[in-house]
């Protein structure tokens, strides 16, 4: 499976506007972020849960030991650019921790169940990661 390649599909097909392939097009958003290493815009879709006027992410990684490239690059630079539905606008990117994080994630594996099983494959503390507009 060629992860780059069924990013790049989706992403082609969430901006024609059309169906995307195995997926809910309104369950998923574009998040670009900035490259840590080489300062270059990296588009990711993602699933994501709408909280209020926020969006929230989770860097679950599948339960992967690390967590992945798109939670690095917005550890290094928080603003990033959202495409939702039809609309597409610049947004600040926070971890949640503490008190928010443990309801956030609480919330998120009661709703999202295989999320729970991500977290028992890895030992990192899965990211919750919430988007807001600028």
């Amino acid at each position: 499976m060629d992860v780059r390649e069924i990013n790049r599909r989706v992403i082609e097909q969430f901006r024609a506007g059309g169906e995307i392939e195995g997926m809910h097009r309104d369950r998923l958003l574009l998040l670009t972020t900035t490259g840590a290493r080489t300062g270059q815009p990296r588009t990711t879709p993602m699933m994501f849960h709408p909280d209020g006027d926020r969006l929230l992410v989770i860097a679950s990684n599948i339960g992967a030991p690390r967590h992945p490239d798109w939670y690095l690059n917005l550890a290094a630079n928080p603003q990033v650019t959202v495409e939702v539905g039809d609309e597409r606008y610049e947004a600040v990117a926070t971890t949640a921790e503490g008190d928010e994080r443990d309801r956030l994630w609480s919330m998120l594996k009661q709703t999202y169940p295989f999320f729970a099983e991500h977290e028992r494959q890895t030992e990192r503390q899965i990211p919750v990661v919430i988007l807001t507009r600028s």
